[in-house]
């Protein structure tokens, strides 16, 4: 941070703002929050007080051995999922051009973060992944690709963090791009999304599936005008968190909507259901006098076919309360909430069609169909950071295989010539950094750490050209040839990974 007397600058543009902010309250409130930092860090400045505060950012955290170790795990589980379905993988700078974000996130957009002007140009960090694939689209002028992406997104938002909701955070995305038939790769982001949480094992879930343009289709026939359907759309994609009754005020008092026009939009978004669904809003002749209302309903009734296909309707709900309040979606769009006892993380996966995106920055506005989904893996890490709290397991923080140990003093160059052959074998193998460690300590350590064979060796073992061979779970001891170790190792080994 810098000077006090930035500070006080800061300080009094902060005091302008919040007598600007009228009667919004998340600004007054964010303003707020800022201000009470400031004053914090105004107190140390004045007071001459230099005293560092260790911790990390609001809305961040560090992860520790154990945490990484389930994460990545996680992660390499989501990806060989991505890899079966034939993704390629790309990667993309954590900022972009800021003109690259704004105007594509809704509502949203005050949620992304600005960087000041550094060479010459005006930056913000990446809000999600999908805007930046669809600029890397019309960039490289690709029209065709189907890839996966695993990188860090950032959000100023108000962090729930027992709830995985961060303002630093991991997006795990699969998107297909390319001008194919209707619902076929939809179907598959979806089939991909039921694999992922089956593979992850985190209880029930429930998919929840719409489309934009039987969206717009009720908002036009409820007489929505047409200039309002975003901001409509972002109001009703808050009932999976809010009751009716609060996002019809907010339809009425903040977005000045019709309070009779509200009522009939209710009527169509409380409704969910399967096929049924498709036929009954097929009977509603004020509603399929809209073009789009009867696309999205099509759309629909073709997409239900393909899930019966591909084996996921079970878990599948046509609900008209599911908005994504995104202003990117032009189709079909879903999300995915977890329905066991006490998960209160919110959905788990989200996305849908997005076909007009990459034309956006195409000077000649060429259209590359797109449609994807995004994992949330911070709010599926804190569902699964639970369960293990509550079954109190300790989680293997590495994966070496093998430890090389003495049973006496000074043996620590025989150690290194075991250690460099079964290096070179493959084998994940460690030893003591001490030259004599006392080897009841390098025993416990191979318990603590879950390795699960150790190699002994001691003058004895040496003239005889043995290694004493332990397993470190049931404590047996075997006697194997200095020549016959990585052959036996090797074997046992293949034992162990087959019973897990």
């Amino acid at each position: 941070m810098g000077s006090l007397q930035e500070l006080i600058k800061e300080q009094g543009d902060l005091v302008r703002r919040l007598k600007s902010a009228k009667a919004d309250p998340k600004q007054i409130k964010e303003e707020v929050d800022k201000l009470l930092e400031l004053k914090a860090q105004l107190g140390d400045k004045s007071s001459g007080s230099q005293k560092l505060v260790l911790k990390t950012p609001k809305g961040t955290r560090d992860y520790d051995p154990e945490q990484m170790t389930v994460r990545l795990k996680a992660i390499e589980k989501i990806v060989s999922i991505f890899k079966k379905h034939g993704a390629e993988t790309i990667d993309t700078p954590i900022f972009e051009l800021k003109d690259v974000l704004t105007g594509k996130y809704g509502e949203d957009s005050k949620l992304i973060y600005d960087l000041k002007d550094q060479g010459g140009e005006i930056l913000a960090l990446r809000y999600d992944l999908t805007v930046p694939f669809a600029r890397y689209l019309a960039m490289n002028k690709i029209t065709n690709i189907k890839r996966y992406h695993i990188a860090k997104v950032y959000r100023r938002d108000n962090p729930a963090m027992t709830k995985g909701r961060y303002r630093e955070f991991y997006q795990c995305d699969f998107d297909i791009a390319g001008q194919y038939d209707p619902m076929l790769p939809d179907v598959e982001c979806l089939r991909i999304i039921y694999e992922a949480l089956k593979a992850l094992d985190l209880g029930p879930f429930q998919i929840k599936v719409n489309h934009r343009c039987l969206l717009d289709g009720i908002f036009a026939a409820c007489g929505v005008p047409a200039e309002k359907f975003r901001i409509i759309c972002s109001s009703v994609d808050k009932l999976d968190k809010s009751p009716w009754q609060e996002v019809k005020k907010e339809m009425v008092e903040e977005k000045g909507l019709d309070s009779s026009v509200a009522d009939k939009i209710g009527e169509y978004v409380l409704q969910n259901g399967g096929k049924e669904l498709v036929d009954e809003l097929r009977k509603d002749a004020v509603l399929v006098k809209q073009n789009s209302a009867v696309q999205g309903l099509d759309s629909m009734e073709l997409l239900l076919s393909y899930c019966d296909l591909f084996k996921i309707s079970d878990c599948l709900t046509f609900d008209l309360s599911l908005a994504r309040g995104l202003d990117y979606y032009t189709g079909v769009i879903y999300e995915a909430v977890l329905t066991g006892d006490n998960v209160e993380v919110g959905s788990v996966a989200a996305g849908g069609r997005y076909d007009n995106l990459v034309g956006m920055f195409d000077p000649k506005n060429k259209p590359v169909p797109c449609v994807g989904v995004s994992l949330g893996i911070e709010r599926i890490f804190s569902v699964i950071e639970g369960t293990i709290a509550k079954k109190g397991s300790k989680v293997r923080t590495t994966d070496v295989q093998v430890f090389v140990a003495a049973a006496q003093k000074n043996l620590h160059e025989e150690r290194m010539r075991i250690l460099i052959d079964l290096w070179e074998n493959e084998i994940k193998a460690e030893q003591s950094y001490k030259k004599s460690p006392k080897l009841l300590a390098q025993l416990q350590h191979c318990e603590e750490y879950g390795i699960p064979l150790a190699i002994i060796i001691g003058e004895g073992e040496l003239k005889k050209q043995v290694v004493t061979l332990r397993d470190v779970k049931t404590r047996e001891e075997t006697s194997v040839p200095r020549d016959q170790l990585i052959q036996e190792l090797k074997k046992r080994l293949a034992n162990l990974s087959m019973e897990q």
